[in-house]
């Protein structure tokens, strides 16, 4: 069942930074979330909806700054769409469960999938296991 909540309700839910990138979809910083250096195992979730999203045995150092992964959990957890903001046209990665911009994915990921699914921190929440 897909999470549907107001615009107000979504502001009281999530903290301002939460909500920029995601409801807004906006970007945090490179080298500045709290994942993007993060070994533990465990599970990725939605930081706005608990879904899960992504594994620990499935992130990897892209040297990029944020979190990456190879795949998610399930790909019926994440949605796809092409976007074309900022002069340039890249797959945007959101939660299926509550819609909320995630990242993007990148066709330049490890030989396993061939996919660097470039997450923002602030978008998870984590689960030790």
């Amino acid at each position: 069942m897909k999470s549907k909540l107001s615009k107000d309700e979504w502001k009281k839910k999530l903290t301002k930074e939460q909500y920029k990138v995601l409801r807004e979809k906006g970007t945090e910083p490179a080298f500045t979330g709290k994942y993007w250096n993060h070994h533990e195992k465990g599970i990725y979730k939605c930081a706005a909806c608990g879904a899960p999203l992504f594994s620990s045995d499935k992130k990897f150092d892209s040297g990029t700054g944020w979190p990456s992964f190879d795949q998610p959990i399930d790909n019926t957890n994440v949605e796809e769409r092409v976007d074309t903001s900022h002069g340039m046209i890249r797959n945007e990665v959101l939660c299926s469960n509550c819609g909320s911009h995630l990242g993007h994915v990148f066709d330049d990921g490890p030989k396993t999938t061939g996919c660097r699914y470039c997450i923002n921190s602030i978008s998870l929440d984590f689960q030790q296991m």
